[in-house]
């Protein structure tokens, strides 16, 4: 039986399936998100919790089943509001940083301020800003081939707050780390997202991160299962 959603909620799947041609990756996906709120969702690798991830935000429309935030169903909206979405309110971190060569560091930061339009002046200086944050400052003129892994993940978490989005949503974040550099980086991400009322959908494997989220969801074979408080 589904489970009711709140149309207070920030961010709300309701029975969500997605499926590749014949393959079911996701299958009757319940699941919400408020303002402010570290939701993790752990698994083991193929059980459907990147896809869930990508799905909640947009990037892979649900072949059945409602995805609503602050409101708007993605199903009403047309492909330019997505993109739209994503490029404004939402934030992105994946495993490997993925920053751009060609870029400074710096750049790599203002790049979702200045894909929104905003000048470069003002957006360079609201990049440098969340990078001192970070403990950045110094590598602002660096390019992404002359910082170290830990650096790199720092960079790509102000990356995905800069631009202040309602919501991010972080595919193994720290999946590329060793453990001191993982746990260093993931207390600076959540804390910053916290401390500017970001919400974070985090897919782990990593129970050790999913204990920092206030609430905890399960993946196993394209099913989701709440967990209550991590």
């Amino acid at each position: 039986m589904g489970e009711a959603i709140s149309t207070s909620d920030l961010l709300s799947a309701d029975g969500v399936d997605l499926s590749y041609g014949t393959q079911l990756a996701v299958s009757g996906a319940y699941l919400s998100v408020a303002r402010r709120e570290v939701v993790a969702i752990t698994g083991q690798n193929g059980s459907g919790k990147s896809s869930l991830l990508y799905c909640l935000a947009g990037v892979l429309p649900a072949t059945r089943g409602q995805i609503r935030f602050d409101g708007q169903l993605f199903g009403r909206l047309s492909d330019d509001e997505i993109s739209t979405l994503r490029r404004e309110r939402f934030g992105f971190v994946f495993q490997y940083g993925e920053l751009l060569p060609e870029l400074t560091i710096e750049e790599n930061t203002a790049l979702p301020l200045r894909l929104a339009g905003q000048r470069k002046r003002p957006a360079l200086a609201a990049a440098g800003e969340v990078l001192e944050r970070l403990g950045l400052g110094e590598l602002r003129e660096r390019r992404p081939s002359q910082v170290s892994g830990g650096q790199s993940q720092r960079v790509a978490v102000a990356r995905a707050l800069v631009h202040r989005p309602a919501v991010v949503f972080a595919d193994e974040p720290t999946g590329s780390l060793d453990s001191a550099n993982a746990s260093a980086v993931l207390k600076e991400f959540l804390s910053l997202a916290r401390s500017q009322g970001t919400a974070v959908i985090l897919v782990t494997h990593d129970p050790a991160v999913a204990a920092q989220a206030d609430s905890h969801y399960t993946m196993s074979d394209g099913l989701l299962s709440a967990q209550g408080a991590a």
